[in-house]
């Protein structure tokens, strides 16, 4: 356990292709670098909740009230969901942790208003950017859904190119299945086997790709999917 309260930074990209170095850069410029915040930081979808790791420790840190700020990019990086947000806000508040966020530089008049307007400001500016990130959220999801086009029985964007990730190697579709053959889990198939991105680096497989994999190994040496 931390000896000390602290300052920590939480950064959440939703894909491998964002930089979190360029939130990492704007959040210092509202945080002190030189007080060495703890960075926390995962790459996963707003509303994977189960699928952050470092969100998850922070929540502890809070709780153990080892936490003085909290500093985030935009508050959509902890959550899109408008109650949850409100909730964490709670949250931090009820142990006494100020949250900072690059995109809403309002937060520091909040902060520094005198009671009981900071919170009655406070509650009614998280409830209007919880709404918004929501709204954003299905206006992006309806965006999606009207650039798919189906042809020939693949799904394809307006411009048609085959829409979709591109799937993983046959390499590493065997490994996948030898590690399965040999009696291993899903989450430690997920340790043994690891792909590589479009720069070459190593990273692990999504829990998604490893199931996807073997569902269809499964329906092929069958004739039928056996998986539960």
């Amino acid at each position: 356990m931390l000896n000390k309260m602290i300052n920590v930074i939480y950064i959440r990209t939703s894909t491998e292709e964002q930089n979190p170095e360029n939130q990492l850069a704007q959040i210092f410029t509202i945080a002190n670098s030189e007080d060495k915040p703890l960075i926390l930081e995962d790459k996963v979808s707003g509303w994977k909740d189960h699928d952050r790791p470092d969100f998850t420790k922070l929540i502890s840190l809070v709780k153990q009230k080892q936490v003085k700020n909290l500093y985030v990019w935009d508050l959509d990086r902890l959550y899109r969901n408008r109650l949850k947000l409100v909730e964490f806000f709670n949250l931090c508040k009820h142990y006494d942790v100020s949250i900072h966020s690059y995109r809403q530089k309002w937060l520091e008049e909040l902060n520094s208003a005198p009671s009981p307007w900071n919170d009655i400001m406070s509650d009614m500016m998280l409830q209007i950017m919880g709404w918004l990130a929501e709204e954003e959220s299905a206006k992006k999801s309806e965006r999606v859904k009207a650039a798919i086009r189906s042809r020939g029985g693949k799904t394809v964007s307006y411009k048609g190119n085959k829409w979709g990730r591109k799937g993983l190697p046959k390499k590493t579709k065997d490994r996948i299945i030898a590690a399965h053959l040999e009696g291993h889990s899903i989450r430690k198939i997920m340790d043994l086997v690891q792909t590589t991105d479009k720069h070459g680096n190593m990273k692990k497989i999504s829990r998604g790709a490893v199931h996807k994999t073997i569902v269809a190994y499964r329906t092929d040496f069958d004739g039928k999917n056996t998986m539960s």
